[in-house]
């Protein structure tokens, strides 16, 4: 066992200080829920990257079964049922369903059909049943799926991210400079904060047209106000603490001590409010896909599979909304968690 002083009078051993990330990672460790969500994200994470690289999901465009077929577990219970129902096939002989002496074209067609050999098209055969089923054109739920968490994690990552960066720059210069600045931009949040937030987005969204790029833009631009009333808040806080106090008297420049000494000891909110807007911004992209001003018509999302998802109920084709529902739910509630574990492994007045 080691002691902190070997001898009467000695200097005590130093103790090795951790930093508040090293503590944050060995309190999110002991977390078995907030640590199980880590690797639940971390793998749609890997997810999505191999699906925007091509390494999976490329071929979600593609047609490859009939129209709505069933999942294959439903396909083989139908098919199960009607093999022992031994219901049996209306007899035709020709084309029209008529007997030969009933049908005035049949020795035509016959003639006809001894040429047919020579414009023959070639026809793909479609599979009758897929995994997880198929969509009206006859694409791969499952791959659409994957395609569709791509899309999402990706506008969620960079939307929430560009809300962060615009979000701490604003707070960081009306919470630092103060006065005339810290007014001016209080009194834009609280005109930009005054109306509501959906019609916020889906008036950005109009003007700006439909498109990935667009939907990322119009998302940071109508989410940033809680970032910036959260880091104004902490650098007022902060820019009259000793160690500000002592850079300011050593020479350091205003944006020095404002990105060098006072936000690195804020970055950890900011990593929790990433958090919290990433999952934020996923709901959106979703709802505003879903309302046709989110993606184009040429990528696919969970929005926009959602939006198909009204008329197939209807006809009892239930199997789309299914794989949504199930992919978005688990990223969604493993994200929300993974932020209330990361709140708490990074608060330093948690022991």
């Amino acid at each position: 066992m080691t002691t902190l002083q070997n001898t009467a009078g000695a200097a005590p051993a130093a103790v090795p200080s951790r930093s508040l990330w090293a503590l944050g990672w060995q309190r999110l460790k002991r977390d078995r829920i907030g640590f199980a969500c880590l690797w639940i994200v971390t793998g749609f994470m890997l997810l999505a990257l191999c699906s925007w690289v091509g390494l999976i999901g490329r071929g979600w465009n593609a047609e490859v079964a009939v129209s709505y077929a069933p999942p294959t577990f439903l396909y083989q219970q139908a098919h199960d049922a009607a093999q022992g129902s031994g219901a049996k096939k209306a007899e035709t002989v020709t084309g029209t369903g008529l007997r030969p002496e009933e049908d005035p074209i049949w020795a035509e067609t016959q003639a006809a059909m001894k040429n047919r050999d020579k414009y023959v098209v070639p026809e793909v055969k479609k599979a009758e049943s897929l995994t997880f089923g198929a969509d009206i054109r006859g694409r791969d739920i499952l791959d659409k799926v994957i395609k569709g968490t791509s899309t999402s994690l990706f506008v969620g990552f960079f939307g929430a991210l560009l809300s962060v960066v615009i979000g701490a720059s604003l707070g960081a210069c009306a919470g630092f400079l103060g006065r005339k600045i810290d007014d001016f931009l209080m009194w834009f949040y609280n005109v930009f904060t005054a109306m509501p937030d959906m019609l916020l987005l889906l008036a950005f969204a109009a003007v700006a047209g439909r498109g990935l790029g667009t939907v990322i833009l119009v998302l940071s631009l109508t989410s940033w106000p809680g970032t910036f009333r959260l880091v104004r808040a902490e650098f007022i806080k902060l820019r009259s603490r000793e160690f500000v106090q002592a850079a300011d008297a050593i020479g350091a420049s205003s944006a020095r001590r404002m990105f060098v000494h006072i936000l690195p000891n804020v970055s950890h909110l900011l990593l929790v409010q990433f958090s919290l807007l990433m999952v934020g911004l996923i709901k959106y992209e979703v709802i505003l896909s879903f309302l046709g001003f989110g993606v184009d018509v040429r990528q696919v999302s969970w929005g926009s599979m959602l939006s198909e998802v009204p008329e197939e109920l209807m006809q009892g084709y239930w199997w789309q909304l299914a794989m949504v529902v199930v992919f978005m739910s688990l990223l969604v509630t493993a994200f929300s968690m993974l932020t209330d574990s990361l709140r708490d492994a990074l608060d330093p007045k948690v022991k």
